[in-house]
């Protein structure tokens, strides 16, 4: 009697990846948290606006798992507020928070001003000129989020220049704060950032009048605050799908 050879396992199509799981990964994560942060920035996600973990789940095809990372890592940067048994909500600054906000840039940034005077290269200059020029234009093309986040990049811009990693990172994590208010509570068409602005702070700079800098930057900081209008608004419940869809 001869012995049963034994048969291979029949073929098996291809399982799919769930991408639930699978798709879960740092750069993954960071492409979420960048589409997110710029719905909030945008506010295409309004302040108060809830982000459930289930719903953010399904969106981006991501465990509950890392939704929960991202909200913590939007929290961190008080973009979003997270609430026991109520869940994540995109964060509603108060009148308060902004003046908090915006009297640590005014400490911060304006501190800085001296040593990015003195340590400015010709190569610096131009960046900044550059960067400048497109906020200018998406200003005149009335993209206001656009012109907020560019806007913000100038200013940590001008802290890394300064020479500070530790300084520098307090000024983007203030300005992210600040992107926040702005789209919340900034005039449409206007940021506080009048169109010559940044230029004329460049121009200090480039003269290396550390002073001058200073003084116009505290003024600059100040007509953005002002520019301000705060008004309360009820809670909302997003339709997730439709602000994320492609």
């Amino acid at each position: 009697m001869t012995e049963q050879q034994p048969q291979p396992a029949p073929d098996r199509p291809p399982s799919k990846r769930r991408r639930g799981k699978n798709g879960d990964g740092d750069q993954r994560h960071d492409a979420i948290y960048r589409s997110i942060s710029d719905a909030i920035i945008e506010h295409r996600l309004k302040p108060g606006a809830r982000l459930r973990e289930d719903a953010l789940s399904e969106v981006f095809g991501v465990s509950r798992t890392g939704i929960r990372k991202i909200l913590q890592r939007l929290a961190l940067e008080q973009m979003v507020t997270l609430t026991p048994r109520r869940g994540a909500s995109v964060t509603r600054p108060t009148a308060d928070e902004a003046k908090d906000v915006f009297d640590a840039r005014q400490m911060i940034e304006c501190g800085l001003m001296e040593a990015a005077a003195c340590r400015i290269t010709a190569a610096d200059i131009e960046e900044l000129r550059d960067m400048a020029k497109r906020e200018r234009e998406a200003l005149r093309a009335g993209e206001q989020s656009t012109a907020i986040k560019l806007s913000a990049a100038f200013h940590e811009r001008l802290a890394q220049l300064a020479g500070n990693a530790t300084l520098a990172g307090f000024v983007s994590r203030l300005c992210s704060r600040s992107s926040l208010i702005l789209a919340v509570y900034g005039s449409a068409g206007h940021l506080g950032c009048e169109s010559h602005d940044h230029d004329e702070l460049i121009r200090h700079l480039e003269d290396g009048n550390g002073e001058r800098a200073k003084a116009f930057m505290s003024r600059h900081l100040k007509t953005i605050e002002s520019s301000l209008s705060i008004v309360e608004e009820e809670d909302q419940m997003p339709d997730l799908h439709r602000i994320f869809s492609e």
